[in-house]
């Protein structure tokens, strides 16, 4: 099954939970018999990290205009040097302006989230919103099949774009789970990172955006330490609110128990998640699928998340324990402080690397996602 493959960014060069799933699904579907050939902004680099499976169309930092420009001449090129029966989509923004190019191949959607909708909620402008919604909206009339990450989003696709819920499956993504080594002792991870022995660690793997849920997780942190004064909150992450979360820190007096890490390679995260005593996932709106809950849990680290989205999906059939009552401060600092104490009953290292072997590696999800793809394809039912 050879396919071409549209992407938004290279995850090497892009952090994001787009990139990286669009980064492992070049990685691992070859091996369940799916060609990829893929297509993205970025350096010239993308292509010999890649070992040339993925080109650059334009780079990152080019107008809108010159990156639409870009990817309608690569794809004209791609069709025009091979055959691909089966394009794929992750990125409504860089498959709009292919859509005349496309003919009559069948198109799978990667959808990772409410482009419009997120921008929303985080603030954008409203003009800027409209665009987005226009954008997206034509994208999908023309999509054969789709994939989300969660019910949730299976959900919000129907409600909020008119897509058929039978057009939609629910595929998660797979973690890498040779990535992490959960023999590796708390102790040296945190040698390793420079973090403190003697205090328990909480980490929170989120890009500083509004919708992330930092300002109540910090809010939350002026309670905790009242009770657990050593508590310290790791915040792995960039973003727009860095300025605004830093001040927040610093107006509660929360400098000797919350730091902005700001980016974190991805060496240095699969260490992070191995050095907390676990993880917290804030979110108040639209978590499409936390894939940093699944990495945490890959690691071996218990992580306590808020019932929005996708997020309590993934850690009810683990454990009830493990789901705020809510996204507000006081409820984090309650499920926190419970941790801490040992009143809330966090799983075990092994059971948390077992229920993601169970449920989340990537030969498992490949062959779910390759079975969309064969639907787009033939007409038939998954």
């Amino acid at each position: 099954m050879k396919t071409l493959q549209l992407g938004m960014g290279w995850f090497p060069e892009q952090a994001g939970g787009l990139n990286r799933v669009y980064y492992d699904c070049m990685q691992y579907l070859p091996a369940a018999g799916v060609q990829m050939r893929g297509l993205v902004a970025g350096s010239p680099a993308v292509a010999q990290t890649s070992g040339g499976q993925v080109q650059a169309f334009a780079p990152r930092e080019a107008s809108l205009l010159q990156r639409w420009r870009g990817v309608r001449q690569a794809v004209g090129k791609a069709l025009a040097e091979e055959n691909y029966p089966l394009v794929v989509s992750h990125f409504a923004l860089y498959t709009f302006p292919v859509l005349d190019r496309l003919g009559r191949r069948p198109l799978v959607m990667h959808f990772q989230g409410p482009w419009a909708l997120e921008g929303r909620v985080e603030g954008g402008k409203t003009l800027s919103t409209w665009f987005k919604r226009q954008l997206e909206q034509t994208a999908y009339r023309r999509m054969t099949q789709f994939i989300v990450l969660s019910e949730a989003f299976r959900n919000i696709l129907n409600r909020e774009y008119g897509v058929p819920l039978e057009r939609i499956h629910v595929v998660p993504p797979g973690v890498a789970v040779e990535r992490f080594d959960p023999t590796l002792p708390r102790s040296v991870a945190r040698t390793q990172l420079g973090w403190p022995q003697d205090r328990p660690i909480l980490l929170a793997v989120r890009r500083l955006a509004k919708r992330m849920g930092l300002e109540n997780l910090i809010a939350a942190m002026a309670q905790v330490r009242r009770e657990h004064p050593d508590a310290l909150l790791m915040i792995a992450g960039k973003g727009a609110l860095g300025t605004t979360l830093q001040a927040q820190i610093e107006e509660l007096n929360l400098t000797e128990n919350v730091r902005l890490l700001g980016f974190v390679s991805d060496q240095d995260l699969a260490l992070a998640y191995r050095a907390a005593n676990f993880s917290v996932v804030p979110t108040v709106a639209l978590e499409g699928f936390g894939l940093i809950v699944i990495e945490s849990l890959a690691a071996g680290t218990p992580v306590l998340g808020t019932p929005v989205d996708s997020i309590p999906e993934i850690l009810r059939p683990f454990s009830e324990d493990l789901v705020f009552e809510s996204s507000a401060a006081e409820h984090l600092a309650q499920g926190i402080s419970e941790a801490l104490s040992g009143l809330r009953q966090l799983p075990s290292e092994q059971a948390c690397i077992d229920y993601v072997q169970q449920h989340y590696t990537w030969p498992v999800i490949a062959s779910r996602v390759k079975s969309v793809y064969q639907a787009a394809l033939t007409g038939d039912a998954v």
